[in-house]
């Protein structure tokens, strides 16, 4: 039986998602633009518990700001739908076509920082905890036209400042960078969750920022998206999640979750849920994709509905995996287990670790029982255990 998806299961969804008209480089709109007020009734009738937003998603046009506004505070209140997240855009128009806060223009720098601020105030209003901010801009396609350097300053400078506007406005609001390796630049600075705690450990307030990993960001450049996030929870920065799927290494596809790596899919609700481990995400599962170019609005509805039907049937698939007496089995087998003891003991010193003797023969000789393991994932996977 395919689960329901209910507000407890904390899904959310932007609004640039199912508002996608399928744009891409080829081609022009092929689905009118989507009203706000309608994504929010029917994300609601789907399941999902939450909204988000880009400032000019929500506000294209000032002169109609307030009216819109109005309608789209309504809609939140009839349908109990909440605003979890916000971030700014700061890639779309052509002000931004070389960077917003590491662009070598200062008056670019600025009103990219203005532009920001404001939809601070808007989040803020509307009650999100989280402000994303995704440098998908802020790069280079040649070495000579970035200091990056400089450009990695004028990137601290700006989380400073946004941190310190934040806590003197007494928002409880915390941010979370959002890497990516390339597109629309040809090298996005901070392309990586590695990449991305580091520099968050050179700001004044690095406990109010943190990371939003993109599953197809992370396959984009080749990376594991589970064992990312797995560091990113040890760190203590995962603070926000975008969910969708990838096929590989090539440009961002933004599928619907579960398609493209399933058994990336897999592992990374095993993550999501912290089987097997103390550290589980507690926040939304935020579903970052675009429904395809060949789909109508039914479409696009049943792709949203298929990204948290998905998360909850590999959800099961997990529970069931950590819950298998033969997979305890076997990863006693695998010796998981002994990673979690200290490789020094108690008490005991370097010289007594030094004269410890080994029978090197022996451990090498030792198999480690991982292909068992991994097959016994599989099979949940299939649905044959």
């Amino acid at each position: 039986m395919t689960p329901t998806p209910t507000k407890d299961d904390r899904f959310s969804f932007g609004l640039w998602t199912v508002g996608w008209q399928g744009v891409d480089v080829f081609g022009g709109a092929v689905r009118p633009r989507l009203d706000p007020v309608e994504a929010v009734h029917r994300l609601a009738e789907l399941g999902a518990a939450a909204v988000t937003f880009h400032d000019d998603d929500l506000v294209p046009d000032d002169a109609t700001r307030q009216a819109t506004l109005d309608r789209f505070t309504k809609a939140l209140a009839e349908t109990g739908l909440g605003v979890e997240m916000a971030t700014t855009n700061l890639f779309g128009s052509p002000v931004f076509k070389e960077g917003a806060f590491t662009a070598n223009d200062r008056e670019v720098r600025r009103y990219a920082l203005a532009k920001t601020l404001r939809n601070i105030d808007l989040a803020a209003e509307l009650g999100a905890r989280t402000y994303v901010l995704w440098g998908g801009r802020e790069g280079a396609e040649s070495g000579a036209a970035k200091d990056v350097a400089a450009a990695l300053d004028r990137y601290r400078e700006a989380l400073d400042l946004l941190c310190g506007y934040v806590r003197d406005q007494g928002y409880d609001m915390r941010f979370a960078l959002e890497p990516k390796p390339n597109e629309p630049r040809g090298d996005i600075l901070l392309p990586t969750v590695g990449h991305a705690i580091a520099f968050i450990d050179t700001l004044d307030e690095p406990d109010r920022v943190g990371l939003n990993p993109e599953v197809g960001h992370e396959e984009m450049a080749g990376l594991n998206f589970a064992q990312g996030i797995a560091q990113a929870l040890w760190h203590g920065k995962l603070f926000h999640v975008d969910l969708n799927g990838q096929h590989g290494p090539r440009y961002d596809q933004d599928l619907r979750f579960g398609a493209g790596n399933l058994r990336g899919a897999f592992w990374t609700v095993d993550v999501l849920e912290g089987a097997g481990t103390d550290r589980r995400y507690d926040g939304f599962l935020h579903f970052d994709y675009k429904p395809p170019r060949t789909e109508d609005i039914d479409g696009v509805w049943e792709s949203a509905r298929a990204c948290m039907r998905n998360y909850l049937l590999l959800r099961d698939k997990v529970r069931a995996f950590r819950a298998d007496p033969e997979v305890a089995e076997a990863l006693t087998a695998a010796r998981v287990d002994q990673l979690a003891v200290p490789t020094l003991a108690d008490g005991e010193t370097l010289d007594e670790l030094r004269a410890e003797t080994h029978d090197l023969a022996a451990l090498g000789a030792r198999g480690m029982h991982f292909e068992r393991l991994d097959q016994l994932a599989m099979e949940h996977l299939l649905g044959v255990r």
